[in-house]
């Protein structure tokens, strides 16, 4: 099985990580057979399966539903849930119950939370002295969509120093891995090269310790994609034609074919 110890030696090694998103049993197969080192059950399972506009309305009783599903299919990959908006901000014991319910619960070995300002500094710096693992996420973070939208972040000088200050704090708090999403990809290669711990880009250029796609995206399941996903399948496209195909036999009394 994936740990903590691996991704680190895998850094120093200079082998790239894959990371995707799977929000219930059957995706989390697909991508253990294919062989993907990280899985996050991300909270963009919010848009991608719940149907919500934003990451914001999704739950932590959401959150441990799916990944307790994705879980049974996970045998080796390294298994990520993400906390989702306002389940760790309002105190640091709120943060360690809703870290202790995704470990205990699901079988995550870690719980990702977005941002690197001072309070969640502080609370990522709690979670690890409890022996909690903790990804860090810094750059464009969904959960702040009202305050930042989606636009790419860290384009001005000041902007850029502000994330790598944060990167680097975020590490000192326990980080084992960061993930830079939406940023410039000279930002991203400098806090790669800054940092100890891996670095896992979405929308961060080439130079980062691996890469995070929303498997959804990836897929071409998603309605609408980010502008730096890569789409290697159309499966919108197949399972409507498939659906369209077998509607078809059922109405011309096609299917079942008689033996």
């Amino acid at each position: 099985m994936v740990n903590i110890q691996q991704l680190k030696q895998w850094k120093q090694q200079g082998r790239p990580l894959v990371v995707l998103t799977a929000w219930d049993y059957a995706i989390a197969q697909l991508l253990e057979a294919a062989g993907v080192d990280i899985i996050l059950v991300g909270d963009s399972l919010g848009m991608v399966t719940l149907g919500y506009e934003t990451t914001l309305p999704v739950t932590l009783d959401e959150m441990l539903h799916h990944a307790k599903a994705v879980r049974r299919g996970v045998k080796q990959a390294f298994l990520v849930c993400d906390l989702p908006f306002l389940s760790y901000q309002e105190s640091l014991q709120q943060a360690m119950h809703s870290a202790g319910r995704v470990l205990k619960e699901t079988g995550a070995q870690a719980v990702k939370l977005e941002g690197g300002h001072p309070a969640i500094v502080q609370t990522v710096a709690h979670l690890t002295a409890a022996g909690i693992p903790v990804m860090g996420h810094v750059g464009l973070t969904p959960q702040s969509v009202h305050l930042l939208g989606y636009r790419q972040q860290g384009k001005t000088e000041a902007a850029a120093e502000r994330i790598l200050a944060e990167a680097i704090a975020l590490e000192q708090a326990g980080v084992f891995a960061l993930v830079l999403e939406h940023i410039p990809a000279d930002l991203a290669r400098k806090i790669t090269q800054t940092l100890t711990i891996p670095t896992i880009g979405i929308g961060a250029g080439v130079d980062c310790d691996g890469q995070v796609l929303v498997t959804a995206d990836l897929l071409g399941l998603s309605e609408h994609q980010p502008p730096f996903a890569k789409v290697y399948a159309n499966l919108r496209q197949v399972i409507t034609q498939a659906v369209q195909d077998y509607s078809n036999d059922v109405r011309e009394r096609q299917f079942p074919e008689e033996k």
